[in-house]
């Protein structure tokens, strides 16, 4: 006599639910570069979404109070001279935002109280954000992803198609350590629990884990065979990484990986064949991982364990509706009362944001403490400097019983930097390596006003022929 064991699990149960149209979002320009990027961030104040932009690069940056359609003169935050290509809040001041762009620069943006002002009866009163706390200079082609510590303050980390992976001091303005261990276009990067090791993966199919603060690789091992886009995350207090990508015959998998041993993965499996780009996510509190395919309708959901067989398929979310991106909702701003676990705002082609809570079906509304463990609190645990010099602090938490309110607007201290490579023309490039970067600005800025010059001599033959 057969039977089927099936796995226990508290989260064996959950299930994703769309809110209502009302609660959404709609109207939206929402980017349409072919970069593989979700195009978005959020934290429990405010959502940000990279728009689709002529003659430079923006985003809007939304309360979460603002809902249904967003109108066409809602204030932005434009300061790139080309488009954006990533945005990511900062963990520890949710009104800090950094983004990435082709315009091979990288920006902090300090947001006001409330958000950016905006009056649907008067646009003269709504005023874009034009002006960022600091610019960063230092790649020499596009920056395509970006990345806060996850403990040390006012330190990010940037990766951009020059091949290279910069640490920056934000509250300087200053590079502190260029990597150049990667040979191709990376893909995407993800720090450890304690914020000392970052893992990376690379179009040369390699995943490397690297020492920031040397620029070392610690441990590196062939990733999945497939040449298109392969991503990792690291899983927390679990130590593994989590990677999607593809195999040769571009069938899409996932595979576990020990961090101290890159040789073979742990486990890996095949999930389906389609074409886009998987995005996963990883909740430390559950230790459930989400797996979202770019062109995608549905997110699957796996349990991830320490030992054999290491992850679990649950189930997944299904809609007719395609993803362009997905952004989580930190734990601290769930609906505790609702046995939220999980919340994801998902762009979509036509210009919506569309937010689907994933739920454990419980009766009671009272705090579930099984499902809600003490969750990472949102404070840096050490400066920048004390993080250089090596130290690693561990990260303290709290619980969400008697709920959260997100901390007053704090202001992020940083020097004021050129916002452009041309502030810098008056002082000549002093040695190779400055004069090879200044050369590489200066194509790309005669790229860009080609590109701006052939636009404007289009719209107007198209006005010519028009009046003719």
């Amino acid at each position: 006599m057969s039977f089927r064991v099936v796995r226990q699990s508290k989260y064996r149960h959950v299930f994703g639910q769309q809110k209502k149209k009302e609660e959404c979002l709609d109207g939206l320009r929402i980017s349409r570069n072919a970069w593989d990027s979700n195009f978005c961030s959020v934290n429990p104040v405010f959502l940000a979404v990279v728009l689709e932009a002529q003659g430079g690069g923006s985003f809007q940056v939304l309360p979460h109070s603002q809902v249904g359609k967003i109108g066409l003169d809602y204030p932005k935050v434009s300061g790139h001279s080309a488009a954006v290509l990533d945005v990511q809040f900062c963990p520890y001041n949710d009104y800090v935002i950094a983004s990435a762009s082709e315009d091979c620069s990288v920006k902090v943006w300090q947001l006001p109280e409330g958000g950016l002002p905006y009056d649907p009866k008067d646009s003269k009163k709504n005023k874009d954000l034009t002006e960022p706390v600091v610019t960063l200079i230092g790649h020499q082609r596009r920056v395509g992803i970006v990345e806060w510590h996850p403990n040390a303050e006012n330190i990010l980390v940037s990766a951009g198609f020059d091949y290279l992976v910069i640490v920056w001091d934000v509250s300087t303005g200053k590079p502190l350590r260029e990597i150049q261990n990667h040979t191709d276009t990376i893909f995407s990067m993800s720090f450890n629990w304690d914020g000392s090791l970052l893992a990376t993966t690379c179009k040369d199919r390699m995943i490397r884990i690297i020492d920031p603060r040397t620029g070392t690789v610690v441990q590196q091992g062939q990733g999945h065979e497939g040449t298109k886009s392969f991503r990792v995350t690291w899983c927390g207090e679990l130590n593994r990484l989590f990677t999607t990508g593809f195999s040769k015959v571009s069938e899409r998998q996932f595979a576990v990986w020990d961090p101290a041993d890159l040789s073979t993965p742990l486990k890996m499996e095949m999930i389906d064949t389609g074409s886009g780009a998987l995005f996963p996510y990883y909740d430390n509190d559950t230790g459930l991982v989400y797996v979202a395919g770019k062109g995608d309708g549905n997110i699957r959901y796996f349990e991830l364990d320490k030992e054999q067989p290491y992850a679990f398929f649950l189930s997944e979310y299904k809609s007719a509706t395609p993803q362009r991106g997905l952004g989580w909702l930190p734990k601290r701003g769930l609906s505790v009362g609702e046995c939220e676990i999980a919340r994801c705002y998902k762009l979509t082609p036509k210009g919506t944001v569309e937010i689907v809570s994933f739920i454990v079906p419980r009766k009671s509304t009272l705090f579930q403490d099984d499902i809600f463990p003490p969750t990472r609190e949102d404070k840096a645990l050490l400066s920048g400097a004390k993080w250089w010099a090596g130290e690693n602090g561990v990260p303290t938490k709290f619980s969400l019983k008697d709920g959260y309110t997100p901390p007053a607007r704090a202001e992020l201290a940083a020097v004021e930097q050129p916002t452009s490579p041309g502030d810098e023309q008056d002082k000549p490039p002093e040695g190779e390596k400055a004069l090879l970067k200044a050369w590489h600005a200066q194509r790309e800025e005669i790229k860009l006003l080609k590109a701006q010059l052939a636009s404007a001599e289009i719209k107007i033959r198209q006005i010519n022929v028009g009046s003719s």
